[in-house]
């Protein structure tokens, strides 16, 4: 028997800065706050086929599973909120804009 559908939001990473990026319904963002999130599984199946086509922006493009039960999706695998957060080795990007709010 077929899982259930979960809802679902297109990720990869910028091809030149290599920052982890979400595909919103207009174009690409660095905030998972504000990514499309995908209810449908035909859906998200053709978002994720034209994110893998925009070989000059973007690599490794795929689905990830989020959580949509607060006002934002969150993450809800580990990998996920890890990405989400950026790079662990010191404060940079965007675990520094976040010092500062």
């Amino acid at each position: 028997m077929a899982r259930a559908f979960t809802p679902k939001v297109v990720t990869a990473n910028a091809l030149l800065e290599g920052d982890v990026i979400y595909q919103t319904a207009s174009g690409w963002t660095r905030n998972l706050s504000e990514a499309e999130v995908l209810t449908d599984e035909a859906d998200a199946d053709l978002r994720l086929i034209e994110a893998s086509q925009q070989t000059d922006a973007v690599v490794g493009a795929y689905l990830a599973d989020v959580d949509t039960t607060e006002a934002a999706p969150k993450p809800t695998h580990f990998r996920e909120d890890f990405r989400a957060r950026g790079p662990s080795n010191y404060a940079h990007g965007k675990q520094e804009a976040s010092r500062h709010v």
